[in-house]
């Protein structure tokens, strides 16, 4: 799979804070008239705020639209008994007139990593969410482990509620 020629990931920069949120809280909306666990219910802007201004969180267009977002950085505290060299994935979302898509963009992704020189690509989800996982499972992501988290799903926190989320990787190399 390719990315299409219409499709464009762009780092966000302060001034995309605002499509980043839609993008994220269409998301967050959809996913709680599902009842589904994830994410909050919606987000703050201080909660991306910091990862936007260290050009960690990437806008995905289509012919110039805003259809998804994700973050993707180097280290990640809930990783931190693995070994290996990896890209961590937080924060994928895409707007509905664009589902189907998170495979592209995790294909995109992977490759970011790769040309980074990392292993191994990472992610998590709250463990409760089996039809999350069964997508990431579907798409070559191995099953590391649920741990508990601080704080209420989509939110790491040490106040607050635990919530328990399930650890995946997808192996680079070969």
């Amino acid at each position: 799979m390719s990315t299409p020629a219409h499709l464009t990931f762009h780092r966000a920069c302060p001034a995309h804070t605002a499509e980043v949120l839609s993008v994220l809280n269409e998301a967050a909306d959809w996913l709680r008239r599902r009842a589904i666990t994830q994410w909050p219910d919606r987000f703050e802007r201080s909660w991306i705020e910091e990862a936007i201004t260290r050009g960690e969180t990437w806008l995905v267009r289509d012919s110039g639209t805003a259809v998804g977002t994700l973050t993707l950085d180097w280290s990640d505290p809930l990783w931190a008994d693995t070994a290996g060299s990896a890209g961590y994935v937080h924060r994928m979302a895409v707007r509905r007139r664009a589902a189907g898509l998170g495979a592209v963009i995790l294909e995109w992704t992977a490759g970011t990593v790769r040309s980074n020189r990392r292993d191994v690509l990472r992610l998590d989800c709250v463990a409760s969410n089996g039809r999350l996982r069964s997508y990431y499972e579907a798409r070559g992501f191995l099953h590391r482990g649920d741990v508990p988290v601080g704080g209420a799903p989509g939110q790491r926190r040490d106040d607050g509620p635990l919530t328990w989320v399930s650890r995946y990787e997808l192996p680079l190399s070969g």
